[in-house]
């Protein structure tokens, strides 16, 4: 079936709907993503009457409606964004709705290579609902549409004068019929020949409005059950002593002892990979002890007598690899990628009234998650089944299979609440673990990373140095920006093009992109030993902290209203055509940067007791922007308000976006306050919580004022990390006002009292 819609949402061979009957008359409707056969479907769907139905909502014959949130909860909050598109979409009564997180959507396909039947399943990149919204409507369009075609024939009345609420078809003479009655018929229409059109804003009944996270009872209850919850009576305990050198190797080891202790099964070794990119393979050389119970498997891990040998990277430490980033942005060396080039710097620079110049210094960072690594796996002869806290399923199974040889359509994925990503779970080294050692084995495997080997074995963010100069015209312009960064690439050794290295590092249309007529911005490639991958709100975290801050640096030097001179850089509303693609619109991000300004008095800016900071950004189709306001009393440094405004089109849950502006907020805060990994003779030197100290409650604000700018029919943009950014320079412009202490390095606490 193809067919177009008003909206431009169309339907072609490779991605079609499909409505099938369920139990007990159940109306089943969904959005296929493949050419023949059926999805899996899990057996929650369908109560005790199995059968593989692929589908994102069900409706029984008693009007209970239960969606599928195919994307990763990592926190993020799209186990009730996307069913709320759906419900809204489908007029369901929200109260009767229940919602499933969808594991692992894969079937057979004619070419040899798995296809993926929800679509793309991915959390915590952020765009998990600019990527469902179109998808989302239009299966809540047809299930509505087959719903109202079936009270149109029971009531006799043409179905467009018949309309939708709540769960219920309402006549115009106020006759009733609700959706749980009509299933069974509907369920047995032909399909329209043309997909129904999207309800239009005006009618939406859910969307906009505030809804609790579905899974919040149950996690402040204590009743979530998370992957690292989940246990199987045969499975065996495995946990990891990892070799402290990516590269290291393994020298001696004396496993008696170990396998002494009353409970200890196996000891088994593990080794990378050769050939296999970072998160597809083991990440260094490990030793496993595998036991009955997890207490056995942690006292035969003490146990155990290893010797490692380092490799290359025992010479690398963090200090020195900064040292060399500073050097390299001192030379005159060509970079490594010139990323941006408008205009003509030099020229601009022959011109300057006033230049200005300043480097600031970005440390490494782990993920943190409050879920360490962990993985339920059991391997049968043609089979493999998994419960997993995944960023991404399907990559996941492309490992499970690579290891296997298991068919994509026999691994069997469960996705469960998951307890923080920040990307460390785009990568599924810890799945290759558990997998390697249940084949080695032969049993079920549960494995459990400790605190320590979490912290110590990440695939960090790159620390950066940013060294950028500017021209000020004699007419107070900022005519010329000169930006370069030096930095070990999170990309490094995953395939991607070595012209294409930076990306993970800059942004070619990183704020003042666009906006200054002479522009440049360099990258300069450092090499590491230390594992690397993606990591929250990368690359703009380290880049909004040095532009913005520089900014403000510019402001000072110009002796005016820090916020005007971000006004006069934005010019007028106007659409800017991106590099990247899309837009930037400086109207919308002007909104939001007086909306936080307002919010936080900024008329007082200069003659305040407290000092006001002030930043703003943008990624995505999004906007946002901080103000801060910081105290400085006997020496001792406050946060006293947080506001942030944020721009993000459509907005499904006002409630969620809420939680993930705030929620980003204090993690911005809390790791631009404290936060830094350190490598010395190759080893990284933070072990546990007291090391890499998440910042305490008397460090952060009681809360963040958080105003949401209401959509004008924009499609929605993805706000999982939008407010990171800012936050970090924000309050670091903000303690310079209140103790004339400029912070160009973080984490800012360490050096704010070196300063001071």
């Amino acid at each position: 079936m193809s067919a177009n819609t008003s909206n431009g949402i169309r339907l072609s061979r490779r991605r079609f709907l499909q409505v099938l009957a369920g139990a007990a008359g159940a109306l089943v409707v969904g959005v296929r993503f493949a050419e023949a056969g059926e999805p899996p479907l899990p057996p929650e769907w369908l109560g005790n009457d199995f059968h593989d139905l692929g589908a994102y909502v069900r409706i029984d014959s008693e009007g209970n409606v239960l969606i599928g949130a195919r994307d990763p909860d990592t926190g993020t909050g799209v186990a009730t964004a996307l069913p709320m598109i759906l419900a809204d979409e489908l007029d369901a009564d929200w109260n009767r709705v229940s919602v499933v997180h969808l594991g692992l959507g894969v079937e057979a396909g004619n070419d040899g290579h798995p296809r993926w039947t929800y679509g793309r399943q991915r959390g915590g990149t952020g765009d998990s609902i600019p990527a469902a919204w179109a998808d989302l409507r239009l299966a809540g369009a047809l299930a509505r549409w087959l719903i109202t075609q079936a009270a149109a024939r029971r009531l006799g009345i043409a179905a467009d004068r018949l309309r939708c609420e709540a769960g219920t078809v309402i006549a115009p003479d106020g006759r009733r019929v609700t959706y749980g009655s009509l299933v069974d018929d509907a369920s047995k229409l032909d399909l329209p020949t043309q997909a129904p059109a999207p309800k239009p804003p005006q009618r939406y009944t859910l969307i906009g409005k505030p809804v609790g996270d579905v899974d919040a009872h149950a996690i402040v209850t204590g009743q979530a059950k998370y992957a690292i919850d989940h246990h199987e009576a045969e499975a065996l305990v495995a946990v990891l002593s990892h070799c402290p050198w990516p590269d290291g190797s393994l020298a001696s080891i004396d496993t008696a002892p170990a396998l002494a202790v009353k409970g200890v099964v196996k000891v088994l070794q593990l080794k990378p990979e050769a050939n296999q990119p970072p998160g597809h393979t083991v990440i260094a050389p490990a030793v496993a002890v595998l036991a009955e119970s997890t207490w056995a498997a942690l006292q035969g891990r003490d146990k155990l007598k290893l010797e490692w040998k380092p490799g290359p990277s025992a010479a690398e430490n963090s200090a020195a690899l900064e040292q060399q980033a500073t050097a390299l942005l001192d030379s005159q060396s060509a970079p490594t990628t010139r990323v941006r080039d408008d205009g003509d710097v030099e020229k601009a620079s022959k011109y300057a009234a006033i230049r200005v110049e300043a480097t600031y210094y970005q440390p490494w960072l782990a993920h943190a998650c409050a879920e360490p690594m962990n993985c339920l796996v059991r391997i049968d002869k043609d089979k493999a089944s998994l419960v997993v806290p995944t960023q991404s399923p399907q990559q996941a199974c492309a490992v499970v299979q690579r290891l296997t040889g298991i068919a994509p359509e026999n691994i069997a994925i469960r996705v469960p609440r998951v307890g923080g990503g920040y990307g460390r779970r785009l990568d599924h080294d810890y799945v290759a673990e558990a997998v390697l050692l249940a084949k080695a084995a032969n049993k079920p495997v549960r494995l459990l990373w400790t605190r320590g080997e979490d912290f110590t074995h990440d695939y960090y963010r790159p620390a950066s140095v940013h060294k950028i100069n500017a021209v000020i015209d004699r007419k107070r312009n900022l005519a010329g920006w000169n930006q370069r960064v030096a930095s070990a690439s999170a990309l490094a050794g995953r395939g991607v093009p070595a012209d294409r290295l930076w990306s993970s590092e800059v942004s070619a249309d990183q704020l003042p992109a666009g906006l200054v007529p002479n522009f440049r911005s360099d990258w300069y490639a450092q090499q590491s030993a230390l594992p690397r991958g993606p990591h929250r709100a990368m690359p703009h975290l380290a880049n909004a902290f040095a532009a913005e801050s520089f900014i403000d640096e510019i402001a000072h030097q110009l002796r005016e209203d820090p916020m005007k001179t971000r006004l006069r850089l934005l010019g007028e509303p106007r659409s800017i055509t991106l590099q990247g693609g899309g837009t930037l619109d400086t109207g919308r991000l002007r909104n939001v940067l007086q909306l936080v300004a307002d919010r936080i008095d900024w008329k007082d800016w200069l003659h305040s007791v407290n000092g006001l900071g002030i930043a703003c950004w943008h990624m995505d189709g999004a906007y946002v922007a901080h103000a801060i306001e910081t105290s400085l009393q006997n020496d001792k440094l406050g946060i006293e308000r947080v506001v942030c405004a944020v721009d993000v089109g459509r907005v499904i849950n006002p409630l969620g976006l809420e939680g993930q502006v705030a929620g980003a907020t204090l993690d911005a805060l809390s790791t631009a306050l404290n936060l830094a990994i350190t490598t010395r003779d190759g080893k990284v030197q933070q072990h546990d919580w007291k090391a890499y100290p998440l910042a305490s409650m008397a460090q952060l604000p009681n809360s963040v004022e958080t105003i949401i700018v209401p959509d004008d029919g924009r499609p929605p943009a993805g706000a999982s990390f939008l407010a990171m950014p800012t936050a970090a320079p924000a309050l670091a412009n903000s303690v310079f006002r209140v103790s004339a202490v400029r912070v160009r390095r973080l984490p800012l606490m360490r050096e704010f009292l070196r300063l001071s």
